[in-house]
């Protein structure tokens, strides 16, 4: 029985490993990308089980299973080392004593949770400089308006579709757009605010996940990241890339996503920093995220106590300094084109 059920749980492991190389947009593919710390943990497991009760045995599906996890093991430790202090940082952490600071605090709220006390005590607390929430409607912006009172500048959204936005800024917002990239019921914001004598750009932003009640397909997500890259990319002065993603830090996405806008990823050397999900510790990975260009330093970096959603918020704290280009990641031709590619998919509603 023992031997019947390790078959069982290997193949299923063994399919989550390999399904993701498959480089379609089905969400079958896709979802697997999430529980990378999982599978690592469970490969490990389940290896350990064939070395210690059948390291002797001499059957050919024995012994094949046993290498592949073996391989699967090391394979998705090699994926994991970058999100963790063994990495290599993109961003460099300093002091932010004795100067000017930006402060940003991003939560998916949840739509249905109506503990708004406990968002506004959180942003009390922490006093950001900016608050970008996401999963609003009309109840949240009326539970969250005394916001206004210390952040006079604000773009709102709220919408009964799980992804309307609110965006709240101490800091005076001196542009602004929303945008419809991909579909005409998900909104996306650009704010450009005043900080430390110059303008930073930021672009909010809450794709539909690739999972059957939501989307069938990570199209539309994929889409709407790699162009929201492009932007980025283009724009000349200091940018940041801030909101649920409803990807994880390390899918081929978001790889293909740091290539194309040249952001870095302040995760990479530090940790996971997962905010999903809240409510189970045992399937947790990394949605919600923040991407700043090179003329940021970092300072801290922090996912914050529950607020009864579903996500954990999740903070952090910046330096403008010079620009230090040594640690982006550059995309060649052949990961242009893909981008391309991509875009025209969620544009045309064509999934690859």
């Amino acid at each position: 029985m023992l031997k019947i059920l390790l078959y069982v749980l290997s193949f299923i492991a063994i399919l989550s490993v390999l399904l993701p190389f498959i480089k379609k947009d089905f969400w079958i593919f896709r979802v697997f990308d999430y529980p990378r710390l999982q599978k690592f943990t469970i490969i490990g497991i389940l290896a350990t089980c064939w070395f210690v009760f059948f390291r002797e045995s001499e059957f050919w599906l024995d012994i094949s299973i046993s290498i592949f996890l073996s391989f699967a093991f090391f394979y998705l430790l090699y994926l994991i080392l970058p999100f963790t202090f063994l990495g290599k940082t993109m961003i460099d952490r300093v002091s932010g004593k004795n100067k000017e600071t930006i402060n940003l605090l991003v939560a998916n709220i949840y739509q249905y949770n109506r503990k708004y006390q406990k968002l506004l005590d959180l942003v009390k607390k922490r006093n950001p400089d900016i608050v970008f929430l996401v999963e609003t409607d009309e109840k949240w912006l009326d539970g969250v308006k005394e916001l206004r009172e210390e952040y006079p500048h604000y773009i709102e959204i709220p919408l009964d579709n799980t992804y309307g936005l609110l965006f709240y800024s101490r800091l005076p917002i001196k542009n602004q757009e929303i945008n419809y990239l991909i579909d005409e019921e998900i909104p996306s914001i650009i704010a450009d605010v005043e900080f430390d004598n110059q303008l930073v750009r930021i672009f909010g932003l809450h794709p539909t996940p690739p999972v059957p009640q939501e989307n069938e397909h990570s199209t539309d997500r994929d889409a709407e990241i790699l162009l929201i890259g492009k932007m980025a990319k283009k724009h000349e002065g200091p940018c940041v890339v801030i909101g649920d993603l409803n990807d994880v830090a390390w899918s081929y996405t978001t790889k293909l996503f740091l290539k194309s806008s040249e952001l870095l990823d302040p995760r990479r050397g530090r940790g996971m920093y997962s905010t999903f999900h809240a409510k189970y510790p045992l399937l947790r990975w990394p949605l919600d995220h923040y991407f700043v260009s090179s003329h940021f330093r970092l300072v801290d970096m922090k996912v914050e106590k529950h607020i009864d959603s579903d996500h954990f918020p999740i903070s952090i704290c910046l330096v403008l300094s010079h620009q230090d280009d040594e640690d982006k990641m550059v995309a060649d031709a052949e990961d242009k084109e893909l981008v391309e590619e991509k875009i025209e998919a969620g544009l045309t509603d064509n999934p690859m």
